[in-house]
């Protein structure tokens, strides 16, 4: 159990079936917004491609990157970054809220990949992240590299400031990688 960070395909963006996490009012919803905004649809979810999935586990504390969000961005910033349920892989001027209940709200926010991106390229910058830190390369890649032993010795030859708090690393390698994933794979991602 816990909250992960998962993409999603094609099948679960349209779906109607809400048992089988399907997310298809809130497709329709965004749409719905973007056209209001004269923007157009997002229909090109791509399908699922199991090789290039992106699944983390947010089990570290977070505590510590709480603190440098503080330090680094505005509380405008930080509530973009951080309350945020549904990532996509187009640019938001401004997040989107909508009255439809999410996996941990009651609402749905949505903000662009792009815009989460430049916040979690500033903290890296800030937590002077090392640009080894891995790709993620498939299911709990990253969560594994932290968790278990890879960080801490990766932290030993390259140490520096992002080695003296590898929950926060581990936070903004998060945030990086998933709004890397959704620009590049073109799908969005969500909290399940």
């Amino acid at each position: 159990m816990g909250v992960y960070l998962v993409d999603v395909d094609a099948q679960e963006w349209f779906s109607e079936d809400t048992g089988e996490g399907g997310m298809g009012a809130i497709a329709k919803g965004l749409d719905a917004e973007l056209a209001r905004r004269g923007l157009p649809p997002y229909v090109s979810v791509p399908e699922r491609d199991f090789g290039a999935a992106f699944e983390e586990k947010l089990s570290p504390s977070m505590y510590g990157f709480d603190a440098l969000c503080r330090a680094q961005l505005t509380p405008a910033e930080r509530a973009f970054l951080g309350d945020w349920s549904v990532l996509v892989p187009f640019s938001l001027d401004e997040e989107i809220r909508l009255p439809i209940g999410s996996a941990y709200t009651d609402e749905t926010v949505i903000v662009g990949a792009p815009q989460v991106l430049a916040l979690a390229e500033r903290l890296a910058s800030a937590l002077e992240l090392p640009v080894g830190i891995p790709e993620v390369t498939g299911n709990l890649s990253l969560t594994f590299w932290f968790l278990e032993g890879e960080a801490e010795e990766f932290a030993a030859r390259r140490p520096g400031r992002w080695g003296e708090d590898l929950d926060t690393a581990f936070y903004v390698s998060l945030y990086l990688r998933a709004a890397q994933h959704a620009i590049r794979r073109g799908c969005p991602l969500t909290f399940s």
